[in-house]
This record gives structure tokens, C-alpha cells and sequence, in this order.
């Protein structure tokens, strides 16, 4: 690895403020405590910096995820400059870079494949030639009024939101300094640290139940201390999707708010990948798994062709409820005009009921012959 100049400005940083937090935090607490109201300030500007970069820096302005109202756009810059993690222009541009050259080590700002700690934030530390600002991939942010004012005033906005914010939500409690204490300096290097292990841990441990083009991972323990976005194997195989969790009970707050913010319409335009997108790229990689594994173990031939006629079998099934579900939506949408016969309507809802219940029974043999295919010696039924 090349061995490249220190930034002595971001050492000086992410050195010197962990060790102030280890040291002061702990000893002002054992000499006078913090308090209900401080602990709590701690933990809202906790997640005021953590959606700021979550559902601004990464989903609005690095994928263009969804719209957002002046407003929210104008609080999530605020909330980025009181994370530091640079301005939104900067972030965002490596971000797309990371995207488009993942795990390249020689284009990758935080290539994974450089090991856990250059990822994590070894990248920030020196001048690496993979970390060079390059806009030319952002030439719509800097259209963006809000965005260069974020980056004209960086420096006043970083001080007033990491030392101002919080003595003055000290101050009006009676206490300053314990202000200062948790809600600037914990709560900065806590915040930061969150959202480097992204950039590290989801691209080393966890699944890949979309892609392995990448070394992006889903990992759901991440995900409830980073916002929903530890479903990085998801993110990085279908990025221009608002959501990172995409189930139901997938823990995603940013996708909760963003969501929230459309039903008062300050967000707008938000995008998702179709269900049968989604489906086809799981099965698609566990067909191509799958038909490794019995070219790997040498297993039978008439294997081999069941996977074939299943898989093939699964994607007409699919293609099939995708069209009866289009067809389902749109004469949803016409029975709202009042121009749809009621026979019609009832036909193709029928329709789209048989093919989701053809789809689920699909989905069950498929995931039984891959069960049989996973035991020592797979015998067909």
C-alpha cells in the first residue's frame, strides 16, 4: 500500500478528540454527573447527525433517492456539518466514486479491499491518490443552492453546530460545559465512528442475498446502530432505492422518515425497486450458486437439470405475476375514475390472486430443492 502524506488536519482531529472524550467525559461524570436532560440532548443530536447523513448526504444527495423541501434540505445540511464528515459536495462525490469503482483500490476512496482499518478511516487520515476530489461526478450538487452554501460557510456552520448547539443547550439547562461534554464531544466522535463501520464492517461481515459483484453485506445487527443502512448488499445492488430495508420488519429509521416527511409533503418522488427486481436478482444468484455447488461436488447430471427446469420454471411465474400485478394496480387506479366494469375488475383480481399464490408455491419448491441440494448427499423427490 502506498505509503501517502499524513493530513495532519484530520489527525490532529480523529486522534486527539477520542482521547478527550475517554479522559473528560468519564472523569466530569464521576466528579458531578450528567443528568437526565443531558443524556437526552446526547442521544437527539446523536440521531439528528445520524438521519442528517443517512437520509441527506447518502440517500438525497449522493443517489438522488427521492426530493426533498428546502426545509428538510436546509436541517439535513445543518445536521451534516454537526456530524463533520465534511461538507455534502465533498461526501457525496466520493460516495458516488466508491459506487462506481467499489472495492478498486487504486479508485475507491474507502476500498474494503484494503483491509478494516484503511476503510474504516485510515482514508481520512492520510492524502491517498484514491481520495483526490474529483466533482465531476457531482456537477448536479453544485447546482444545488443549498449544498454550496453548506460548502461556502462550512467552517461557521461546523463550530456554531458542534461547540454553539450544545453549550447552548447547556446553558439553558445550567450546566455548559457537561453540554459541551456529551452532546459536542462524545456524541461527535460517537457519530463519526457509526458511520464509518459501513464503510467497514458492512463490507466484510455479513450476507449476500442479492450480489456478489461486491463486497457489500447485509448485516442486521449493523443496521440498528446506523440508521437502516447495515442492508449494504441491498443498497449497493439497487442504490437509486430509498429504502435499505426493504421488509417490513427490517430496522430502517431513515426510511421511516423519509416516508413520514412524504405523507406531509416534504419529501416527494421516492423511488423503490419492484418486488419482481429484487426477486429475480435473489434467484438469479442462487441458481448460479447452486449450479456451482454440482459442478464443484460433481453431482449428477439429472440435478443439474431439475435446477434448470425449476429456475427457468420460477422466472416464467415471476413475469407472469409481475404483468397480472401491473394489470391489478392500474385497474385499481381506473376503478378510482369510476370507468372500470365491476366484472372486469373482479377478473383481474382473481387473476393476480392465482398468480401470487402460484408465485408463493414456486417459491416454496424452489427453496425445498435448494434445501435438498445443501444436504451431504442430495437425493431428488
Amino acid at each position: 500500500m502506498e505509503k501517502a502524506p499524513i493530513n495532519w488536519t484530520n489527525m490532529l482531529l480523529f486522534s486527539l478528540t477520542p482521547a478527550f472524550a475517554i479522559v473528560l467525559v468519564p472523569l466530569y461524570g464521576y466528579f458531578y454527573g450528567y443528568d437526565l436532560y443531558e443524556w437526552a440532548v446526547f442521544i437527539l443530536l446523536m440521531g439528528f447527525c445520524g438521519i442528517s447523513i443517512t437520509a441527506g448526504y447518502h440517500r438525497l444527495w449522493s443517489h438522488k433517492a427521492y426530493k426533498a423541501h428546502p426545509i428538510v434540505r436546509s436541517i439535513f445540511a445543518l445536521g451534516g456539518a454537526c456530524a463533520l464528515q465534511n461538507d455534502i459536495l465533498t461526501w457525496a462525490s466520493a460516495h458516488r466514486r466508491h459506487h462506481q469503482c467499489v472495492d478498486n483500490n487504486e479508485r475507491d476512496p474507502y476500498s474494503a479491499s484494503r483491509g478494516f482499518w484503511f476503510s474504516h478511516i485510515g482514508w481520512i487520515l492520510r492524502n491517498y491518490k484514491s481520495g483526490q476530489d474529483d466533482f465531476s461526478n457531482a456537477k448536479d450538487l453544485m447546482n444545488d443552492p443549498i449544498v454550496m452554501w453548506q460548502r461556502k460557510y462550512y467552517l461557521s456552520l461546523l463550530l456554531f453546530m458542534n461547540i454553539g448547539l450544545p453549550a447552548f443547550l447547556g446553558f439553558i439547562h445550567g450546566d455548559i460545559l457537561a453540554g459541551i461534554l456529551l452532546g459536542g464531544l462524545l456524541r461527535l466522535v460517537l457519530s463519526q465512528h457509526v458511520t464509518y463501520l459501513i464503510n467497514s464492517i458492512a463490507h466484510m461481515w455479513g450476507r449476500q442475498p442479492y450480489s456478489e459483484n461486491s463486497s457489500a453485506r447485509d448485516n442486521t445487527l449493523l443496521a440498528f446502530f446506523t440508521y437502516g443502512e447495515g442492508y449494504h448488499n441491498y443498497h449497493h445492488t439497487f442504490q437509486w432505492d430509498y429504502r435499505n430495508g426493504i421488509r417490513w420488519w427490517h430496522f430502517d429509521p431513515t426510511k421511516w422518515i423519509i416516508s413520514l416527511l412524504a405523507l406531509i409533503g416534504l419529501t416527494h418522488d421516492l423511488k423503490r425497486c419492484n418486488t419482481a427486481q429484487i426477486e429475480k436478482a435473489r434467484l438469479e444468484l442462487q441458481y448460479r450458486k447452486a449450479t456451482e455447488k454440482c459442478e464443484r461436488f460433481d453431482i449428477s447430471e439429472t440435478w443439474r437439470l431439475r435446477l434448470e427446469s425449476e429456475y427457468e420454471q420460477f422466472l416464467h411465474t415471476l413475469q407472469l405475476w409481475t404483468e397480472h400485478r401491473q394489470a391489478w394496480y392500474e385497474a385499481r387506479g381506473k376503478q378510482l375514475q369510476e370507468s372500470l366494469h365491476s366484472l372486469d375488475q373482479l377478473q383481474l383480481k382473481h387473476g393476480y390472486r392465482e398468480m401470487q399464490f402460484r408465485l408463493k408455491t414456486q417459491k416454496r419448491r424452489w427453496q425445498h430443492l435448494l434445501r435438498s441440494l445443501a444436504e451431504p448427499h442430495p437425493q431428488l423427490t
